[in-house]
């Protein structure tokens, strides 16, 4: 059987802010098994980093607050360990890819110190030990060590993102959260990451929750995928799933948003409207003003997530209607 390392069950998120309460997350639900790469989905707003954020207990509050739920850490509520319990799982046991490494990394010391900061605070050893630690795993993702001496300011982007990823992999943490690590590359470089955080993470074992606007890094190496909206899973389950039997009409439109090779199409077809105000969602199910499918039961009732086939979850009322027609 397979075991899971990270299970969130009912998370709630809110930032208290002048304008009203930010409904930033709004019961979320997932799991992720031991050596899995699990994908968060889902325009911006919907939610993702501060899911992120709170695996790590790391919401700013003011103004945020989590409400309530349970984030499960090999079994362990870390929403009830003490700071200094957290400070010691940070970095160690999980480690966050942030999203632009121009601002991960601060300017004005050495590579090789940053990355060994970590490895002194944790592991405990000298000075010296931890930059010969820094050093390999530079090299581990394809940087000279020579260059640990040099400043953030003499790397490329796509260079700066290898020392924040060989940062978060500095201690061999059982948990990756990477939050959208190639959105700041170009296509080429993003496939050069992609391979390597693929590499790495088997190479060390670890699992990862790999937050992203795009469905190609998805199936390029993620084994499950959540797609989130206004706060929600919407649709989750195997990569095979979403791609081939999707059943929820925001996945659907996500699809339908993107360039197929095998069509000759004059134009895309977006989505409609905007991600909802997190301060004035609508009633019913989220999704309904912007959902062709939508019902006069889609504005009035919200709808809960079912298992439409087995590992398959979906919060749709009309979601047979979907995968009949896709």
């Amino acid at each position: 059987m397979s075991e899971r390392i990270l299970e969130i069950r009912n998370l709630v998120v809110h930032y208290e802010t002048t304008d009203g309460c930010m409904q930033a997350v709004n019961g979320v639900d997932l799991d992720i098994e031991k050596g899995e790469i699990v994908g968060l989905v889902g325009e911006t707003g919907a939610g993702k980093t501060t899911t992120a954020l709170s695996i790590l207990n790391l919401i700013p509050s003011p103004p945020g607050r989590i409400v309530s739920g349970e984030i499960l850490f090999n079994g362990e509520d870390i929403l009830k360990m003490s700071p200094l319990d957290m400070r010691a799982l940070r970095g160690e046991q999980i480690a966050m890819i942030f999203q632009d490494p121009m601002t991960a990394l601060d300017p004005v010391f050495r590579v090789e110190d940053q990355i060994a900061e970590a490895v002194r605070t944790h592991d405990h050893v000298s000075k010296e030990q931890a930059l010969k630690v820094a050093r390999e795993k530079l090299e581990l993702v394809g940087i000279p060590a020579e260059r640990g001496k040099e400043y953030p300011h003499q790397f490329s982007g796509g260079m700066k993102q290898r020392v924040v990823i060989a940062m978060a992999l500095a201690c061999n943490p059982s948990l990756i959260l990477a939050d959208e690590p190639t959105t700041a590359l170009d296509v080429t470089i993003q496939a050069q990451v992609l391979d390597l955080m693929r590499e790495l993470q088997k190479k060390i074992q670890s699992s990862m929750l790999l937050i992203t606007h795009d469905l190609g890094v998805v199936a390029e190496i993620c084994q499950s995928a959540a797609i989130m909206y206004a706060g929600e899973i919407v649709e989750y389950g195997k990569v095979e799933h979403i791609f081939d039997e999707t059943a929820h009409p925001y996945t659907k439109g996500l699809f339908s948003s993107l360039p197929d090779l095998t069509k000759q199409t004059q134009r895309l077809n977006p989505i409609p409207g905007l991600m909802p105000d997190p301060a004035d969602l609508p009633t019913g199910c989220r999704f309904h003003p912007r959902c062709p499918y939508a019902t006069s039961r889609c504005a009035a009732e919200h709808p809960e997530i079912t298992e439409i086939s087995p590992g398959h979850l979906v919060r749709c009322h009309n979601c047979k209607e979907v995968s009949h027609n896709e």
